[in-house]
């Protein structure tokens, strides 16, 4: 469904006033994601993950140079298609919790999510996609600052999925969450695959996206460092095939992670 080719970002910067250049951020990323699949894009922070999700929307700063391909079934995403799919076909669950517009009551964004897709709904199915994620009637007269932070996680899967699209693109989901929140975040979307979307979910928490992710794709300074089957990151990762994704798999509190005296982290090696 999502098709990535040879995507790279990079962004012009001056130095004084004539010389220009360019800085890179992500080079040479190849991903898919196919419905009735939760691709997870793992890396550190910095390591360009939203970056990717930005491009994939058409909503880089003006500066960004794009090269490469991106296709949602075949069709371009560029600045010629991206306004007729966003939110309709493809949506965004955005990183930060300030995308809530703080003076619009939760029912009234959740109802310009679906005229923007082109589905508008009654006050009665506006419910019934709340109730779909666990959120009870009373939150559509709710304000953003009324709701706890889980609730908010999930009224932005609503807001993000009231239209039917068929690529969800999560971007840290859980954020700040505590870990039965955000166990039920994810497991929301993997629901949603399980139905037949296309789940591209962007994380740094490699544990969480394992448990609940088809494959693993790994990024370590702008670059992928591999694609693997969720289910070969076990144990002590002998079966991944990318030597940075089983350092990370292995950095994993419970793996060979352990914190030494001095109060560092440290990974235990076998002989």
């Amino acid at each position: 469904m999502l098709d990535v080719e040879n995507l790279s970002i990079s962004f012009l910067r001056y130095d004084g006033l004539v010389h220009r250049r360019e800085v890179q951020a992500l080079e040479g990323i190849d991903l898919s994601v196919a419905r009735g699949e939760v691709l997870a894009l793992v890396g550190a922070s910095g390591a360009g993950k939203s970056l990717l999700a930005h491009a994939l929307f058409g909503i880089l700063p003006v500066n960004a140079v794009v090269r490469g391909s991106m296709r949602l079934d075949g069709t371009a995403l560029d600045d010629a298609h991206c306004g007729s799919v966003n939110g309709r076909r493809m949506a965004l669950v955005p990183q930060s919790l300030s995308h809530l517009d703080p003076l619009a009551r939760c029912g009234r964004q959740l109802q310009w999510a679906a005229k923007r897709g082109g589905t508008p709904r009654t006050k009665e199915q506006l419910a019934e996609a709340l109730d779909s994620f666990g959120l009870g009637p009373e939150v559509l007269t709710l304000y953003p600052h009324q709701v706890s932070g889980g609730m908010a996680r999930r009224l932005m899967l609503a807001i993000a999925t009231i239209a039917n699209p068929d690529l969800i693109v999560a971007d840290e989901p859980t954020s700040g969450l505590d870990p039965d929140a955000a166990g039920g975040v994810l497991g929301h979307l993997r629901c949603l695959a399980d139905a037949g979307k296309a789940v591209l979910l962007i994380t740094h928490d490699l544990v969480s996206a394992v448990s609940h992710s088809d494959r693993v794709a790994i990024l370590e300074n702008g670059r992928m460092a591999g694609i693997e089957p969720a289910n070969v990151f076990s144990g002590d990762g002998a079966k991944l095939t990318d030597p940075y994704a089983r350092a990370l798999w292995l950095a994993m509190p419970g793996n060979q992670f352990t914190v030494t005296p001095d109060g560092r982290g440290d990974i235990e090696c076998s002989s």
